[in-house]
């Protein structure tokens, strides 16, 4: 093999190998790791605080939280801008006894939609 090609072999041999250390930050999907209220928990209202934080940055201006009453009847919550950039949080008021689901759909960094439902129970105060 003649020296220049042998160079150039070497030269594409390590930089492959290169290629192969260098670490890169994956991409990943929004994973809830804690909400309040917690998933199937019963909470004292009729004022309840939402808080949802994830593994990765959420874009707040494209997500949504959106609350479904007993009566299967929904309204949207409004998004707090004060909040940590991996976390959602708004205030659901006036929520009389009985069954809930926060619906919740975020718009991750990686930009991949996710979304889910937490289940929760209002008590009376």
């Amino acid at each position: 093999m003649q020296p220049g090609r042998r160079n150039l072999c070497a030269l594409i041999l390590f930089a492959a190998a290169a290629a192969l250390l260098i670490d890169v930050p994956a991409a990943a999907h929004a994973v809830l790791l804690e909400s309040s209220p917690a998933l199937k928990s019963a909470v004292s209202g009729p004022d309840v605080p939402v808080k949802l934080r994830f593994n990765v940055r959420i874009d707040a201006l494209r997500s949504r939280l959106t609350l479904i009453r007993p009566d299967g009847s929904t309204q949207a919550l409004e998004i707090s801008k004060q909040t940590p950039a991996d976390t959602l949080s708004a205030e659901a008021t006036g929520l009389a006894a009985g069954a809930y689901r926060l619906r919740w759909q975020v718009l991750a960094s990686d930009g991949h939609i996710t979304r889910g439902e937490i289940p929760f129970t209002v008590t009376a105060s």
